[in-house]
Parts: structure tokens; C-alpha cells; sequence
């Protein structure tokens, strides 16, 4: 899944400095403003639409004049959390930092459930479709390739129109009881394969009692595909 992340996006401006002696809290919220219209004009060309809005600042605030280009990064990921912190910092003779709270709200297209998905149900096109969502609702993350989990199975009931996220998907078992399998005994180049019986479910990468149907031994063996499991060379 592709997703971009803007954790240190930066912008740089010049304030002017003649005869200004402080750095005031309308500057500050300039200086953020600018900041998020930036950034949200750069979402735009991902199609993400961004509603913003800078928390309060203390109108009595009062900071020593930036004499360079005050630097501004998200403290957090706003893709992951509706509520980002803007760190704002100004190096020079009278450095200073501010955090600035910002709500932001981002906009775009993931898969949502198409129709009431039951637990267990293992996912095709038909069942899936895409919708404007607010991507950072969930810290979760999102999904917008149908293709990539078509044959993944819902670990629990999902709504129509609920937005689907990777904690809510599980890989299907690769072996189920009592399927059929070849186990591969493998030791650098050289393996040796025999046919044996699953004892339990698993998926890939897991880990399963197998029957060698040829010395009737039990051994514990890794999936690495469906229907075909190793063990090491003894």
C-alpha cells in the first residue's frame, strides 16, 4: 500500500525584522497557517482534501525576534492522528521553540465494506468499494488496493460502509487438519521431501504439527506455502 508520510515536512519563510522587537503570538499562528496551507495544498495532488484549524495561543505570548527562517515540522504524523502538534523553532543569538496544536481532519479514498461482512468471510472485489473517508479517524491506517487483500479473511463482523482497516483483516490458513502436504527437509541447497498429513491450521509462516505418512513420526514443521511445509535437516 502505498502511503506517504510528511512527519518533517518543512517550511522555511523570512519575517521581517526591522524594528520589530518580539515575536508575537500572531505571528506564530502566520507562521503555522502558512505552514498547513502549504502542506495542504501538497495533499491536494494525492486527491486528499485537508480541513484544518490552529488551536489557541496565548495573545500574551512574547518571543525574541527571529532573526533567520523560523523552521516548522509535525511533531506527530498527521495521516495517523487527527490531532498534530506543529513544533515552530528559531535558531540564531535568542533561540526559541513553540508547539502549536492544530485539529486536522484528511480526506480521501480507501476500501470500505460494500454490504454486512460477517466473521470468518474471506473478502472478493464484490464485497469491497472505495469512498471519501476521513483517513486519520483511526490510527490504525487505512487501505486503498482492493486488489491486495481479496482472499483475506475478517477477523470480526464489519458494517456496510465501515472503513477497512489492517487489524480487521487476517491471512486465510495456507494448511487446514488433515489436508495433504509435502514436507521438505532442507539444509543449504540440498533437501529431501516425504508426504505427510496436518495435524492443525496454520498460515504461512507459522508453525504446525505434520504426520509423516511414511515413518508415521509427528514433527513440527513451517508453512511456506499452501500445502507444503519444511523442517531443518536433521
Amino acid at each position: 500500500m502505498r502511503t506517504l508520510l510528511f512527519l518533517t515536512l518543512t517550511l522555511f519563510f523570512s519575517l521581517p525584522v526591522f524594528a520589530k522587537q518580539t515575536t508575537t503570538a500572531s505571528d506564530i499562528r502566520n507562521m503555522a497557517q502558512r505552514f498547513l496551507q502549504t502542506w495542504a495544498e501538497d495533499q491536494s495532488e494525492l486527491n486528499r482534501r485537508i480541513e484544518y484549524q490552529i488551536g489557541n495561543i496565548d495573545r500574551r505570548l512574547k518571543l525574541a525576534p527571529c532573526e533567520g527562517k523560523p523552521e516548522l515540522n509535525f511533531v506527530s504524523d498527521p495521516l495517523r492522528t487527527p490531532s498534530p502538534s506543529i513544533l515552530i523553532s528559531c535558531a540564531g543569538e535568542r533561540p526559541w521553540r513553540m508547539y502549536v496544536t492544530a485539529s486536522v481532519e484528511i480526506y480521501g479514498e480507501a476500501i470500505v465494506a460494500a454490504r454486512p461482512l460477517t466473521r470468518g468471510e474471506r473478502l472478493t472485489s464484490a464485497a469491497l468499494t472505495t469512498s471519501e473517508v476521513q483517513l486519520n479517524a483511526s490510527r490504525r491506517g487505512t487501505l486503498t488496493d482492493i486488489d491486495t487483500i481479496q482472499g483475506m479473511m475478517v477477523r470480526r463482523p464489519v458494517k456496510t460502509g465501515t472503513m477497512l482497516t489492517p487489524d480487521l483483516l487476517e491471512a486465510p490458513d495456507a494448511i487446514e487438519r488433515g489436508d495433504h502436504v509435502i514436507i521438505v527437509a532442507q539444509s543449504g541447497s540440498f533437501s529431501v521431501s516425504s508426504r505427510g498429513k496436518a495435524l492443525g491450521n496454520a498460515s504461512i509462516g507459522e508453525q504446525v504439527l505434520v504426520e509423516n505418512l511414511r515413518s508415521a513420526r509427528t514433527l513440527k514443521a513451517t508453512v511456506v506455502a499452501p500445502g507444503r511445509v519444511e523442517i531443518p535437516m536433521q
